[in-house]
């Protein structure tokens, strides 16, 4: 009995002995197994992940600066605050109460601050930074990143394109920042954006480029560079970087409201007016003379073009480079100097950039034909940029014109009374599908002049609806053209 006790005690240990062994086993593999998997993660994680940044950060870092200014507003004055149209008391004591008891109280004023960004860009101390930054300053304190803080002065502004040129004295070398090429750009590009967003000085943000040419309603020469790099109010005026450390942009807008959606000037364009704004303080941009607009797919159809590309000139200002060159309205602008215009916005760009006085080639497609023309560019100047009668209705286009008489003639101010006026547009109509609108004069009806509603009534009798009917609108300074679809 006890030799089969003994025995199984033997054959129960050898067991236990062999689980033991087995498991181990199995416990080693899988370890084993883990180890080489973390290894290969390393490999993918490490090996090949993004590179940090903080190498070109500290390089950059020191070439951008804080801006602050100081502004003086004057406040509403003691009469305005309280007979003013939204006053408490204005209909309880009446406006001879408040003029009698004020008199001319002189009106208050008070010190505004705000703070942007800018970076140096040589060792003499110039720094470029936003218009809108320094706009209307009384005085402006640049900031280092050491602490030190010089008065800085303007050196030149532009307000169409929002760049601005300072300039601090320091006795010391300056670190300055290295300008690339923003026309390199491409979408998807790692970009890096140092700034003093709600005055956090020198805040780092990274993102990618986003978009190019961005026209966001800001003025005539929008090109921006659409990131979503954080930009927030205080950004305005700092660098955008590229990864080698070169400046391609200067962060200048917000969508108000939007995350990841910011806005940064072209470096390249910032770099063409340098010159002007260090020795003239201002931009001279070229002139041709032409208001222009966009070619819709209707209008291409209409004007008999096979693509929605181009300016549409739709009108000309007298004795300018394009009226001697002999353009005229109607014309669609589809090369300049030997460069495409594939829409509108192009073209102020590349006449805004033309040196005064300048002979260029200009492409164009008059009635179905190509022709080349030769104009001198002039010089952009801001005065450049600038109840009777029987009513007609025309039931199938929406449309109710009138004569322009006499009197609305004085009261618009008009030089010329040629044309009708639009006295109402029916809901849902051609016309206003077309954006016509009351008010508007009509100069032409599929390229023939109209003088009046004779003529309006004999152009519209031949005009055929479904090819489109090519109307030239001015509203008030601004002449386009419109097209009346079924």
């Amino acid at each position: 009995m006890r030799n089969k006790r003994w025995y199984l005690t033997v054959f129960l240990l050898i067991i236990t002995v062999l689980a033991f062994v087995y498991v181990r086993g199995k416990v080693v593999s899988e370890e084993r197994q883990f180890d080489a998997s973390r290894t290969n993660i390393q490999n993918v994680t490490f090996d090949k992940g993004l590179p940090s940044l903080s190498g070109l950060v500290k390089a950059v870092r020191p070439s951008v600066v804080n801006i602050s200014t100081t502004t003086v507003v004057r406040g509403p004055d003691l009469q305005q605050r309280f007979s003013g149209p939204s006053a408490p008391f204005k209909d309880f004591f009446g406006e001879d109460f408040f003029e009698r008891f004020f008199g001319d109280a002189p009106r208050r004023e008070f010190k505004q601050k705000s703070l942007g960004s800018g970076f140096i860009i040589d060792r003499e101390g110039y720094i470029l930074t936003n218009n809108h930054v320094i706009e209307k300053a009384q005085s402006i304190k640049v900031k280092l990143i050491d602490g030190k803080e010089y008065d800085a002065t303007v050196v030149g502004r532009d307000a169409k394109t929002d760049i601005a040129l300072i300039k601090i004295n320091a006795k010391n070398t300056l670190p300055s920042a290295t300008f690339g090429d923003s026309d390199n750009l491409e979408v998807g590009d790692w970009v890096v954006a140092i700034g003093n967003p709600f005055g956090l000085e020198t805040t780092v943000t990274v993102g990618i480029v986003s978009a190019k040419g961005r026209v966001i309603g800001a003025g005539p020469y929008d090109d921006f560079i659409q990131t979503d790099a954080s930009i927030n109010p205080g950004n305005s005026g700092g660098p955008l970087f590229n990864l080698k450390g070169e400046v391609v942009g200067l962060n200048t807008a917000i969508v108000s409201g939007g995350q990841g959606i910011g806005f940064a000037i072209p470096i390249n364009m910032a770099k063409e007016l340098l010159s002007q704004l260090k020795s003239k303080g201002k931009v001279m941009r070229g002139w041709l003379g032409v208001v222009i607009q966009k070619v819709t797919p209707e209008i291409a159809k209409a004007f008999g073009l096979k693509e929605s590309e181009g300016a549409l000139v739709s009108d000309i200002m007298e004795g300018s480079p394009a009226d001697k060159a002999g353009m005229k309205r109607g014309d669609v602008i589809l090369s300049y100097n030997g460069k495409a215009i594939k829409d509108m916005d192009t073209l102020p760009k590349l006449v805004g950039s033309t040196e005064i006085g300048t002979k260029v080639k200009i492409g164009l497609m008059r009635e179905g034909k190509s022709l080349e023309v030769v104009a001198t560019i002039g010089e952009l100047k801001d005065e450049k940029l600038q109840a009777s009668g029987k009513s007609e209705v025309e039931k199938d286009f929406g449309l109710v014109v009138q004569n322009i008489t006499p009197e609305i003639g004085r009261h618009l101010n008009l030089k010329d009374r040629y044309g009708v006026i639009v006295t109402d547009v029916q809901p849902g109509s051609p016309a206003a599908e077309a954006d016509v609108r009351s008010g508007d004069i009509i100069k032409e009806i599929s390229k023939k002049s109209i003088k009046n509603t004779e003529d309006f009534k004999a152009a519209m009798k031949k005009a055929n609806i479904k090819e489109g009917i090519v109307i030239l609108i001015k509203r008030e300074s601004v002449t386009f053209y419109a097209v009346l679809r079924e």
